[in-house]
């Protein structure tokens, strides 16, 4: 296995990783509910439920992939779907940010636009693994 590809493996991985349990805190740190009016307790909860699930699901993803990573760089073709699975997420993310729904630039427009960057570049490195890994896996 190419030194680089390890590299872009472990890169994408743990920055998916640190991005799940950095959403975790995410409510908390931007004070969402000082936006929402009280009165609307199943939108907050809505809110919640849906922040706590996907961040434990990309938190959780990406930790797998950190640890089966030796069967992932081996080309081990189940644990390769994982990541595979990973980077369609960061896509997704990527081109809604991008093309379908821009984050807001206000109240802070330097992370609306560092949002858009890092989601595009980690799905662009991400690609560029699940590419090496589908032409890999093809040649063997």
């Amino acid at each position: 296995m190419k030194t680089y590809i390890c590299a872009l493996y472990y890169i994408t991985v743990v920055t998916s990783a640190l991005v799940g349990l950095w959403h975790f805190f995410v409510p908390w740190m931007f004070q969402w509910y000082d936006y929402l009016p009280t009165q609307y307790e199943n939108l907050i909860v809505g809110i919640d439920y849906t922040n706590y699930c996907f961040s434990l699901l990309l938190f959780g993803l990406s930790a797998m992939l950190i640890i089966l990573s030796k069967r992932a760089l081996s080309l081990n073709k189940e644990v390769i779907y994982f990541y595979y699975f990973l980077n369609i997420v960061w896509l997704f993310r990527a081109c809604l940010a991008t093309f379908i729904e821009p984050w807001p630039l206000e109240p802070i427009p330097a992370a609306a636009i560092g949002q858009l960057i890092a989601s595009d570049l980690l799905a662009i490195l991400m690609t560029f693994v699940s590419v090496y890994f589908i032409k890999t896996v093809k040649r063997r």
